[in-house]
């Protein structure tokens, strides 16, 4: 099937490239917006789903990345996203395989990568969509409207939108479904006989090997299976040239009755058999995969989901709709997060902003409008698939099928944003052959709007860059954002500024009463600051609001501990326990409850369980150390002192405290090799050099014990104990000289 040259095309003011070159010049564009975040570092969602993901290291078994979610949990797991994105992660095991590490530079290079193919074969896709399926001499695909599709690609490439799906490497699910999803499309269009008039020929292998390419799509991000709605609208707008405006007058009206037998000759029925099976086959094995039960969202995740008026529900989705349109239309005012009020629910209908919606409605029904009714067929296709690009993938997100876990997400709008730009591309023709006295004004706004989008991707791009940046650029966007006064007041906590932290952290409570990951962090800075009372106040406050909240449980029992209220803290680390097993922790701080009373069996039993749960708990593994010392049980010591170090070879604090044991027991010279080891890894301990001293003086060498008797001073002059027996040393160096003859 083939089409005549697009009538608008050559109105646009652009130069007509070869292919090759206009793919070059779409990627440089994208380069050109987000190459700047390159050496940015990991934030915001990728610290889970990338720094503190298990599935990607190479210790880590390949199989769990097709149990477990996208953020390393298990799928069967009650907490789990049910984000079932296998391809995603495998391919940020590669980058950890290729780069030794995390280290971010490769993560980001990627995104960049392919964010460019993508932009480069949009114009393959857009090429497609408005001027049909034509082929040369060598089966390539014809494109009746290269200006159209080179200018649509362009406004892609460059769209500020995308910036959270390039910049931040968690968007490599969103980039990875785009890029299946449009190898899935293209592959469907090549089914269809190359050079043929023939319309009752296609390639079944071909619709197949479409299928498995959005089985693919759907690997990396669930959204993938929009893509069999898209090929089915152009099969059915293009391959068989149904006009749905008469179609639906017919079936209506009941004059001249479809003839179903036309489409069976032409396949159609066939092929949309074989999408439709494919589609639910994947859509129960992903059910399956999943659990068998949706993930289980929170009211602060997407509050108009639980509104209990189911009127009001639908006008605050339909806002979102509106929000999300804004968002394409004029993406200055972009945030890592929409949660937490940053979007407040519309409660009545006198709102102003129901305006919004309906504005909305008003607009999408004029295009629909223009897309099914218009007399010119060129203009009917483009304008519907168009928004069937539009709208098909952002299906997914509108809260119609299932409730899902966000307000506003910029990342699911990269594939819808390509139906916005064919959109726009095609006014910009439309404008320019309509008025092509105002060719060149038209040209000016459009390189404009280009300009503006380039500048604008290049300026968010740099803010994605560090989360000191990202973060406090949410501030003026989203001032109401709970969730953005948290994410900077911990920002500010992590770099050591946590004087600056409590006031965000007071914010994100105020603006958010029920915010317990806030109370848990402001208790936290508060009891460090030994502002105890309020610590405990905040602490409890958070439990009550979430009783299963383990952190906050272990917290408060921090605080109680301090306040030497050691009942409440004994209960307080148990329901920590109680609500996270596995919490070694939460059983070293118990240990210190307990070693605080005296109770040195079960401090010993609460250290060793933490070391049990994490081999490599270096205080529990001291503090067993240390209590045995000094309990007297040097034997005992030993052994858990060897076998700690056997585990953290290279722990110069357990070094030191089984030197401690070893010198007591008269084991001088293994004593003396672990204080050399550890001062060999931390030079400047005092208290090392000071309790080596010491060993030298029982041993008698004295002048070995002078020189580390000095070191130490040196190093902390106040160091408790040290200055005596330094001095009582040198009094008998002095008796040493004057008894010599």
């Amino acid at each position: 099937m083939a089409l005549t040259e697009v009538y608008w095309d050559h109105h646009i003011p652009l130069p007509k490239l070869a292919p090759v070159q206009a793919k070059v010049t779409v990627a440089l564009v994208a380069l050109l917006c987000f190459i700047n975040s390159y050496d940015g570092e990991f934030v915001f969602d990728d610290s889970e789903a990338i720094v503190n993901n298990k599935d990607l290291k190479p210790s880590t078994p390949l199989n769990n990345i097709w149990s477990n979610d996208f953020w390393g949990s298990n799928l069967s797991s009650n907490s789990s996203h049910k984000s079932y994105r296998p391809l995603t992660v495998l391919t940020f095991r590669l980058n950890y395989l290729v780069a030794g590490g995390l280290h971010p530079v490769g993560f980001h290079v990627l995104n960049i990568v392919l964010h460019a193919v993508i932009s480069a074969l949009m114009i393959n896709v857009f090429a497609i969509l408005i001027g049909g399926l034509a082929y040369d001499e060598q089966g390539r695909i014809i494109n009746h409207a290269p200006k159209t599709s080179l200018l649509a690609a362009v406004f892609f490439a460059a769209h500020p939108i995308h910036t959270e799906s390039v910049a931040g490497i968690v968007g490599r699910a969103d980039l990875l479904c785009a890029l299946f999803f449009q190898l899935s499309f293209l592959t469907y269009c090549k089914a269809f006989n190359k050079g043929s008039d023939r319309d009752d020929k296609f390639s079944v292998q071909w619709v197949v090997v479409s299928l498995l390419l959005c089985g693919a799509a759907m690997l990396c991000k669930e959204q993938g299976i929009t893509v069999l709605g898209v090929n089915a609208a152009f099969d059915v707008l293009l391959i068989c040239n149904v006009n749905v405006y008469e179609l639906s007058q017919r079936l209506l009206l009941r004059k001249n009755p479809f003839d179903v037998s036309e489409m069976l000759r032409m396949g159609l029925l066939t092929r949309l058999t074989l999408m439709g099976l494919g589609g639910l086959s994947m859509l129960y094995a992903r059910w399956r995969i999943m659990g068998t039960g949706p993930p289980a969202f929170t009211e602060v995740d997407n509050p108009a989901s639980f509104a209990e008026n189911i009127f009001l529900r639908i006008v605050n989705y339909n806002y979102y709709y509106s929000l999300n349109a804004w968002l394409l239309l004029c993406p200055w005012w972009l945030c890592f997060d929409w949660s937490m009020g940053c979007v407040p629910l519309i409660k009545s209908v006198t709102d102003w902003r129901m305006v919004w919606p309906l504005l909305l409605w008003c607009i999408l029904i004029g295009l629909i409008s223009q897309a099914l009714c218009s007399q010119d067929s060129q203009r009917r296709r483009t304008l519907t698939l168009a928004l069937v690009l539009l709208v098909v993938p952002f299906l997914p997100a509108c809260n119609i099928f299932f409730r899902v876990g966000f307000v506003i997400a910029e990342r699911v709008l990269y594939l819808s944003s390509a139906g916005h730009c064919l959109l726009l591309a095609y006014a910009v023709g439309h404008c320019c052959c309509r008025w092509s006295k105002y060719k060149k004004l038209l040209f000016v706004v459009a390189l404009a709007l280009l300009f503006a989008y380039i500048l604008r991707s290049a300026l968010r791009s740099h803010q994605w860059r560090t989360e000191q940046s990202l973060f406090t650029s949410a501030l003026t966007v989203c001032p109401l954002n709970a969730k953005v006064h948290y994410n900077v007041g911990k920002n500010l906590a992590d770099r050591g500024n946590s004087t600056a932290a409590i006031g965000y952290y007071r914010e994100a409570v105020r603006l958010h009463p029920t915010y317990v990951h806030a109370m848990n962090n402001l208790g936290n800075i508060l009891k460090e600051k030994n502002e105890l009372i309020e610590a405990e106040q905040l602490l409890s406050k958070a439990v009550s609001i979430q009783p299963d909240f383990a952190a906050a449980w272990m917290n408060l029992g921090i605080v109680q501990n301090s306040l030497r209220k050691f009942e409440e803290a004994e209960k307080s680390y148990w329901n920590a326990i109680r609500f996270r097993r596995k919490y070694p922790d939460c059983y070293y701080n118990l240990g210190r409850l307990y070693a605080d009373q005296n109770r040195h069996v079960d401090a010993l039993n609460a250290w060793r369980n933490a070391t049990v749960l994490k081999p490599d708990h270096s205080l529990a593994w001291n503090n067993m150390v240390i209590l045995l010392d000094n309990t007297g049980n040097l034997g005992q010591a030993e052994l858990i002192g060897r076998e700690a170090l056997r585990l953290l070879p290279n722990d110069h604090t357990i070094m030191f405290s089984l030197a401690n044991v070893l010198g007591k027991l008269q084991k001088y010279k293994e004593s003396e090799g672990f204080f050399l080891h550890a001062l060999r890894i931390n030079p400047n301990a005092a208290s090392c050099h000071g309790n080596l001293a010491v060993l030298y003086h029982r041993w008698g060498k004295l002048e070995l014990a002078k020189k580390h008797y000095e070191l130490s001073l040196k190093l902390d002059p106040e160091a408790p104990g040290t200055r005596d027996n330094y001095n009582m040393l040198r009094r008998k160096l002095d008796q040493l000289k004057r008894s010599t003859p």
